[in-house]
């Protein structure tokens, strides 16, 4: 067995060009393409899973507590759907009042990596969960709450967590806390991770290793990789691509996406620096007032025998379920749901400045943020939620999305958000070039950046939100 090793984490030449590597191999013996999608169809079709929408008065374990009307699990673990009073002076925002999960515990995304034939290759899992459009999706090794870890649920323990948790048997790559759905979650954080190991491990069913190319063409179909892969790839720091087998024909696009990947702080329209002074001035100027209250006392919402949800239809309703799997830790069980009302569209618009591809970047600020405000997709909305808005409340650049010319889309997935706690939510992935002639000049909380800033502030927490991330898994496809 491997000893405990130390960190190799960061944007060394050395990390970055294995991954790289990893990354121009689009197909392996050890799992060929065409073999991957039997696998992949076969367990889609072999085990056997029911998502059931049921009353709240038959979830099992879980209850709507006397006094507060929260929703909690009997245990006090898990998570609990709680009010959420929020007011900020942030934009136009002002003040409003919602349901939203509170789970205060630190999960794990973890992806084991290992060389075959000098290539890094990842494992990866065929997961189901509740929520999922499509059942099972591409998921990371390991996919786990703190409640799940240490086996609150009593089912099956979780494979290959040994080398996420210490006496680790690897090498940690890539470790960092990173936040889900600002909007639906309070202050939800997960620890996002790659070790590598050398070891022999043994591979079990619903694990197969796939390299980084292989994923990248997963990443442009449909529902396919899920969202806890997404924001562990994204994390994952490359070189500027430099020829290879997935290497197409270089057009304008390309050449200043790759300049993009090394570009520094002279290739840059604003250093990181400056962008880390703009956050950190936002953040101190600014004020975003979060205090949960009791579930009940929560204005314009209502509350049925099986849906919370706004007066106005809008946003997102809290259900319950009733869930059965065969390959799953617990292979019965209950429990609540959000389910959006409609599917979101996220964006970005990326333009070339001085040769070097930047993408737009917002400062948003969301209900349940942990730190104020985090780097966002320029365009982050559910457009239907947004039609009875006065034009100056609209998002900014939505119709500039809308509108693109398809010839200027260079990335265009529908895909799924977190199966565990939400319902059939998803999101149309966008990255949608703009000419040097679109405005340099942009409203104050956006910035433009290159692909480099963006990866160098994932080392760390609390800078970029979950829809930026899985948008950057994007990117990474269309070198």
């Amino acid at each position: 067995m491997a000893s405990t090793a130390g960190l190799r984490w960061g944007l060394d030449a050395y990390t970055s060009r294995r991954f790289t590597v990893s990354a121009h191999a689009v197909d392996s013996p050890v799992l060929p393409n065409t073999a991957f999608r039997r696998w992949f169809d076969e367990h889609r079709r072999a085990n056997q899973f029911t998502v059931h929408r049921i009353p709240f008065d038959e979830l099992v374990g879980w209850r709507f507590e006397d006094g507060t009307g929260n929703l909690v699990h009997d245990s006090g673990k898990f998570f609990s759907v709680e009010g959420l009073d929020v007011h900020t002076d942030w934009g136009d925002r002002g003040a409003w009042m919602q349901p939203i999960i509170n789970q205060p515990e630190i999960g794990i995304l973890g992806i084991v990596v290992k060389e075959f034939d000098g290539i890094l290759h990842c494992l990866m899992q065929a997961k189901m969960e509740p929520g999922n459009l499509d059942s099972v999706q591409l998921s990371p090794t390991v996919q786990a709450t703190r409640s799940n870890y240490t086996g609150v649920h009593r089912g099956r323990s979780i494979r290959y967590l040994e080398y996420f948790l210490p006496p680790r048997r690897g090498d940690v790559v890539i470790d960092s806390l990173q936040s889900e759905q600002g909007a639906w979650f309070l202050h939800k954080r997960n620890r996002n991770m790659v070790v590598e190991v050398t070891e022999d491990i043994p591979l079990h069913d619903d694990f197969c290793w796939l390299t980084i190319g292989q994923i990248h063409q997963l990443l442009c179909q449909d529902n396919l990789v899920n969202m806890d892969s997404r924001t562990v790839l994204a994390c994952i720091p490359f070189d500027a691509p430099n020829g290879g087998p997935r290497e197409p024909a270089r057009g304008p696009y390309r050449e200043s996406l790759l300049r993009s990947f090394s570009a520094g702080a002279q290739q840059s329209l604003h250093s990181t620096g400056e962008i880390l002074s703009w956050l950190t001035d936002a953040k101190s100027r600014h004020e975003l007032i979060q205090r949960t209250v009791p579930l009940r006392e929560v204005k314009h919402w209502y509350r049925t025998p099986d849906e919370i949800g706004h007066e106005m239809g809008k946003y997102f309703t809290v259900i319950a379920a009733d869930v059965s799997a065969s390959n799953r830790e617990m292979t019965r069980w209950t429990q609540p749901l959000l389910a959006p009302v409609e599917r979101g569209l996220v964006a970005f618009l990326a333009r070339p400045i001085d040769g070097v591809l930047h993408l737009l970047m917002q400062a948003k600020t969301e209900a349940g943020v942990f730190d104020f405000t985090e780097l966002a997709p320029t365009v982050q909305c559910m457009p239907g939620n947004t039609g009875d808005l006065p034009v100056h409340r609209r998002p900014r650049y939505l119709d500039v999305v809308l509108g693109a010319d398809p010839a200027a889309i260079r990335y265009d997935v529908v895909q799924s958000e977190e199966g565990g706690r939400f319902y059939h939510a998803d999101n149309r992935y966008q990255i949608v070039e703009v000419g040097e002639d679109f405005p340099l000049d942009v409203p104050d909380e956006y910035r433009w950046m290159t692909v480099r800033q963006v990866t160098e502030l994932l080392q760390h927490s609390n800078y970029v939100n979950i829809q930026a991330r899985s948008l950057l898994a994007g990117v990474h496809t269309t070198w």
